[in-house]
């Protein structure tokens, strides 16, 4: 059965968001799912730049006295704040999950917790989306058509697969087996389909490509 993944304008129905310490959101698209979230789980670093979250998780040390009473203590370091919040959001059923604020500071931040989605996925039963603001990761596994429209830029990175090809993108998609490959592509339609043997993430725009 084919996976549809919607524009981010359309996507109306998630578990929470949870809420990096990275810069916050400034462009409308996350900005909206973050008003229509139905429970923000915030990593405690975000706790001044959002003091509205539902809970705050980490080892505190971030957090003013006046949210204390909403934080979620995990003092443990093997693991990020990010995954702490997901952990945290997966104990309580909520598997749909959309990551805001994840980009900004510093770009090994941004990489690394891109790479965790794809763990978040496999590992957790997580289905993640991260936004930016300028476009969004989801990770994707098989058969899947992608909501577009003409001049969408498209990445795609491969995770697993061994087979990968496509459809409606300007270039085809093949295994790639280096993180740079499969980026900088363009949608040709109102859709696109990749068809995998494996898992792959992919990043879409929100605004398609000018050349100015």
């Amino acid at each position: 059965m084919m996976t549809v993944f919607p524009l981010i304008g359309k996507v109306d129905v998630f578990d929470a968001v949870v809420l990096a310490n990275g810069d916050f959101p400034i462009a409308d698209e996350p900005l909206a799912l973050l008003h229509k979230a139905p429970f923000v789980c915030a990593c405690d670093g975000a706790a001044c730049s959002y003091p509205d979250a539902d809970v705050y998780v980490g080892d505190g040390d971030s957090v003013p006295p006046a949210l204390r009473e909403r934080l979620i203590l995990v003092t443990e370091q093997e693991d990020n704040d990010l995954t702490k919040a997901t952990r945290y959001c997966v104990a309580h059923g909520m598997r749909k999950i959309v990551y805001l604020g994840a980009s900004g500071g510093r770009e090994d931040h941004l990489l690394g917790n891109v790479s965790l989605m794809v763990r978040y996925a496999l590992e957790m039963g997580v289905e993640p989306l991260m936004a930016t603001d300028s476009g969004w990761f989801v990770v994707a596994q098989g058969e899947c058509r992608f909501e577009s429209f003409t001049g969408q830029q498209v990445s795609i990175f491969n995770v697993s697969c061994t087979q990968l090809c496509s459809e409606r993108l300007k270039w085809d998609a093949y295994p790639y087996t280096q993180a740079w490959q499969g980026t900088l592509n363009e949608a040709s339609s109102d859709d696109f389909v990749l068809r995998g043997n494996g898992a792959y993430i992919i990043y879409r725009t929100y605004s398609p490509k000018t050349n100015c």
